[in-house]
């Protein structure tokens, strides 16, 4: 995967000052960021989709700038052509799931209609086993099922990156096992690059091709994870 991503933020409050100093170049097409809650994971992801803009530095993707301080180059997160899944999934709660997928079509805030067939949303809503709950709100809805719904969402629009924030901590241990598999087989198919964070271990061993250890702000370790010891997870 051509993502490079070397940057700077200092984040201050009357109560602790924070520095995120990230550099590490994947080299896979499945990237694991490790590391305990407040790491700087999660910065680190936001600052790859440009949801947060670094003090310094430079993020670059198949040879695009993203962002580059020293050229001035800080492109908005529309144009960046990257996928996030929030944790929380982000569902809109007053739409469908067809309308959910939808969304990540649509110019503006225009909110799809609830019926309004779309070739694209057809073809995420069958191969993620969706489309008995095309019409459902979210509130009736699964886990697995509201993953899988912002999984179509981060797809429908053709990503260059797919970046996914901590996918499987709200899903009990069986589900998780479930959703990793299909999540490992959905980006085989695809051939999608994934930057995937975590704290679990069993995340590492399912997504890590190459494994970057971020730890107070900074990156500890980074290699492929067949030289990882399962006792340093």
């Amino acid at each position: 995967m051509p993502l490079a991503v070397d940057i700077r933020k200092t984040f201050e409050s009357a109560e602790r000052r924070f520095t995120l100093d990230v550099s590490f170049r994947a080299t896979t097409q499945r990237v694991v960021l490790f590391g305990p809650s407040g790491a700087g994971k999660s910065l680190t992801l936001q600052a790859i989709a440009g949801l947060l803009r670094p003090d310094e530095g430079a993020i670059t993707l198949h040879g695009d700038a993203l962002f580059d301080s020293t050229r001035g180059v800080d492109l908005k997160p529309q144009a960046r052509q990257i996928a996030y899944l929030f944790q929380d999934y982000a569902l809109f709660p007053h739409l469908n799931v067809r309308q959910n997928i939808g969304f990540g079509l649509r110019q503006g805030w225009f909110n799809p209609r609830a019926r309004h067939a779309h070739p694209q949303v057809d073809y995420w809503l069958d191969a993620l086993e969706l489309k008995n709950v095309a019409g459902n709100h979210p509130v009736q809805l699964s886990g697995g099922q509201k993953q899988r719904v912002a999984l179509a969402r981060a797809l429908v629009a053709q990503p260059r990156l797919l970046l996914l924030d901590e996918p499987f901590s709200a899903l009990d241990s069986a589900l998780r096992r479930r959703m990793r598999e299909e999540l490992s087989d959905l980006q085989t198919r695809l051939d999608i690059p994934m930057v995937l964070i975590t704290h679990d271990p069993d995340d590492v061993a399912a997504f890590g091709d190459q494994v970057v250890q971020v730890s107070d702000g900074c990156v500890r370790e980074n290699h492929p994870f067949a030289g990882y010891a399962r006792s340093e997870l």
